[in-house]
């Protein structure tokens, strides 16, 4: 067997960063910072800048930090991908679309030194905490990793047991 396994999903890491970089751009280039576009009831697009992690938490830290986190969880990422049995589709995907994600806002804090976020959920006066493309694919791949966990939970609970 190949000994790069499911390296092969980096296509998807390569999607999600190459979306994730057009759309920060677009946002940069087209909105004024806390510019707000209303795009649908409960959804807007608006141009924001985290210097911190999720829900600016640490956003006195320098990007320093958060750029060797993003490349340590992402050779982390790719040394479990290499090992993960090929045929586990579903943890392949999930972590090539974290990897994307980190690595996405890596490159945000390399050249600019903060995380461009632009997609603003709102209920009356609450908002969500704004977030973009990689925030999003770090959030379905974790939601994926814990369906492929519960998934595996469940196989192995009702598969019949030796001896029995």
């Amino acid at each position: 067997m190949s000994s790069f396994r499911n390296v092969h999903w980096l296509w998807l890491t390569a999607v999600v960063m190459l979306v994730d970089q057009v759309t920060k751009q677009l946002v940069v280039k087209h909105m004024a910072l806390f510019e707000t576009v209303p795009l649908m009831p409960h959804l807007n697009l608006t141009s924001l800048r985290n210097t911190g992690a999720a829900f600016s938490m640490f956003s006195d830290s320098s990007p320093i930090v958060f750029v060797l986190i993003g490349v340590a969880v992402s050779i982390g990422i790719l040394m479990w991908m290499r090992r993960n049995p090929q045929g586990q589709t579903r943890v392949a995907i999930a972590l090539a679309l974290i990897m994307g994600g980190a690595l996405g806002n890596v490159i945000d804090r390399v050249t600019r030194g903060h995380v461009v976020d632009f997609v603003d959920f709102y209920w009356g006066t609450w908002h969500f905490a704004a977030f973009n493309v990689a925030d999003a694919a770090i959030s379905i791949g974790a939601a994926l990793m814990v369906l492929d966990s519960l998934i595996e939970s469940l196989r192995s609970s009702s598969a019949p047991k030796a001896g029995a």
